[in-house]
């Protein structure tokens, strides 16, 4: 395959996975108490620590995906929280009865395929087009 288009792929796929973190990070400031009702809603544990943990989390690791500096790292962290995001807020086995299973099971399975990219980016590193590059290369010609 040609090897600029898979840097501008891998590029690209880096700014949709950053966004889908960064974006919902902001949101989860602007709409703070409807947050923090929601996830007591699923019974999420010391809310007061894990709302403000996972906003920081999502701004800082999506901002570290898109310009790809330690990307690996990153990766690997913000699929775990996305583990956990999944198995809290989007628990589809744990619903009462008239509970919205089809949206919480769709939820719950496209964070795994978020989580999916996110492993891959984690094997794959930020590719040429990132800061982690960059860095490399700096370090190679000392």
């Amino acid at each position: 395959m040609n090897n600029l288009f898979e840097t501008a792929c891998l590029l690209l796929g880096r700014f949709l996975l950053g966004l889908y973190f960064i974006l919902p990070g902001i949101q989860k400031i602007t709409n703070y108490e409807m947050m923090t009702q929601y996830m007591s809603k699923h019974s999420v544990p010391f809310i007061e620590l894990m709302l403000p943990l996972t906003i920081v989390l999502q701004i800082i690791l999506g901002i570290a995906i898109v310009i790809g500096f330690k990307g690996k790292i990153a990766a690997f962290l913000l699929a775990g929280l996305t583990l956990v995001i999944s198995i809290y807020m989007h628990n589809f086995w744990n619903l009462p009865e008239g509970g919205n299973v089809q949206h919480e099971t769709q939820n719950f399975f496209k964070n795994m395929g978020i989580m999916a990219g996110l492993l891959v980016l984690f094997a794959r590193g930020s590719g040429q087009l990132s800061v982690d590059s960059r860095l490399a290369k700096h370090h190679k010609v000392e």
